[in-house]
């Protein structure tokens, strides 16, 4: 069985991609299941990309298996973007509720709410070759916070072609259609190929 590292201890993360990967023959592990990885990596790149590939060397270099890292940012068009790259530090440091009413807040005067959440993964083979694989899923931001599943922006994003948000479905909802889902489906087609 190929072994997987993540470059994380996100629980939803990890709960998520467990659930979309569980029919590949892969066991993946936390960064906290493998000892002496209680490193931080500072996600100060300009891109996704940039931060996935960031924290999918750092594990890379401490260990001997495959590593897959990623970076997600909620993209909104009436703010130029924002937050984007920064969504985990939007109004302060990986404060869910902080950043989901900074987001409201900053709509309030706006029409257009379309916005897109982007996952960026990079896996790192263990020839160490590099595997960009990305996943987008379009939307939009409703007028308050909706639902108490998920985590994130969850409560405030509802994907196009549907009246709920991430929050309001369930797991196995989110994960036919969220851009994590979307990336990690195009993850296992190249880990079938590998």
């Amino acid at each position: 069985m190929r072994k997987i590292v993540l470059s994380t201890d996100n629980k939803n993360k990890l709960r998520e991609i467990r659930e979309i990967l569980e029919d590949l023959d892969v066991e993946i592990y936390g960064k906290s299941d493998i000892d002496g990885m209680d490193f931080e990596v500072v996600e100060d790149g300009d891109t996704l990309y940039d931060n996935a590939l960031k924290k999918a060397r750092a594990m890379a270099d401490r260990v001997d298996f495959a590593v897959l890292a990623d970076d997600t940012g909620l993209f909104v068009n009436a703010l130029a973007g924002e937050p984007g790259v920064h969504s985990a530090r939007y109004a302060s440091e990986h404060d869910d509720k902080k950043n989901r009413q900074k987001l409201l807040k900053n709509l309030e005067d706006k029409k257009d709410r379309s916005a897109y959440f982007k996952t960026q993964i990079i896996l790192i083979d263990e020839d160490k070759n590099i595997i960009p694989i990305e996943g987008v899923c379009l939307g939009k931001i409703s007028l308050e916070e909706r639902g108490d599943n998920g985590f994130g922006y969850d409560s405030i994003f509802i994907p196009d072609r549907f009246e709920k948000t991430f929050a309001e479905m369930t797991h196995e909802e989110k994960n036919e259609i969220s851009h994590r889902a979307k990336a990690l489906k195009n993850l296992r087609d190249k880990l079938s190929n590998l």
